[in-house]
């Protein structure tokens, strides 16, 4: 009777011991996500469309002057904007993207995959639909959000304060009626104005430099006295003779 007692305690105790690893094993996983839910931790060397997904939600994140490629590879330069990323919100920041970056991001973003402090119709005074411009209405709406995590990363550094957005995507017939240029950023959905909020327009176009745009345009630059723009652009354009810059 001793021996069979003993046995049947050796076998709870193993079972517990299982269940106790398992639960280790299993501990803290990433949140599932309305918009978009990782299903494996990302670092360096790695590829895939989870990757080009974490890309977009960082590329806030390049450093000063630079441009995070939005490749689906996971090279040096993602790991540097992850790493940012997770300075800036107190994160262990060692490049890799597991639990507790996706969790912050899960935290940042709506279920359309916007970041919380900014809108699709806010970057679309145009028309529902993101049509008539230089790109497919999927390129420029896609491009908006880009736009939008990238302002989502320089609202926080700024001290999480609001940014006004003035204008963003035009259709051809909008940017006509705006007087805007026929080869504007505009028309891909990748530009956005900026207008005076609780910042002025020269501290939006140097802070801007930090976060991903090739194209920076403010006060005293002819035209802008009134916004500060910035876009995505294949070469380097920085100009706001105000400020600076």
């Amino acid at each position: 009777m001793l021996r069979r007692t003993g046995r049947l305690v050796a076998a709870l105790m193993l079972a517990a011991t299982a269940s106790l690893v398992g639960a280790v094993t299993t501990a803290s996983p990433a949140s599932a996500d309305g918009c978009y839910t990782w299903g494996r931790t990302l670092s360096e060397g790695m590829s895939g469309a989870d990757v080009r997904e974490l890309q977009i939600r960082v590329a806030g994140y390049p450093g000063y002057g630079g441009v995070l490629a939005l490749d689906s590879a996971f090279g040096p330069g993602t790991k540097a904007a992850v790493t940012r990323f997770q300075q800036a919100y107190g994160l262990s920041a060692d490049g890799v993207a597991g639990p507790q970056t996706f969790n912050k991001l899960y935290a940042l973003q709506d279920d359309d995959c916007t970041p919380v402090n900014f809108s699709y119709a806010e970057f679309n005074d145009c028309n529902s639909d993101w049509s008539g411009g230089a790109v497919s209405a999927a390129t420029a709406r896609a491009n908006a959000l880009v736009n939008m995590w990238k302002l989502q990363a320089m609202r926080h550094a700024l001290g999480d304060q609001p940014i006004r957005v003035t204008s963003a995507f035009r259709s051809h017939a909008c940017n006509n009626a705006a007087g805007g240029s026929a080869t504007s950023r505009h028309l891909y959905g990748d530009a956005v104005d900026l207008g005076v909020s609780p910042h002025s327009l020269c501290k939006l176009a140097q802070q801007a430099r930090n976060h991903g745009w090739n194209e920076i345009l403010g006060p005293g630059y002819p035209g802008h006295s009134d916004h500060t723009h910035v876009a995505h652009k294949s070469s380097r354009t920085w100009s706001a003779s105000s400020c600076g810059i």
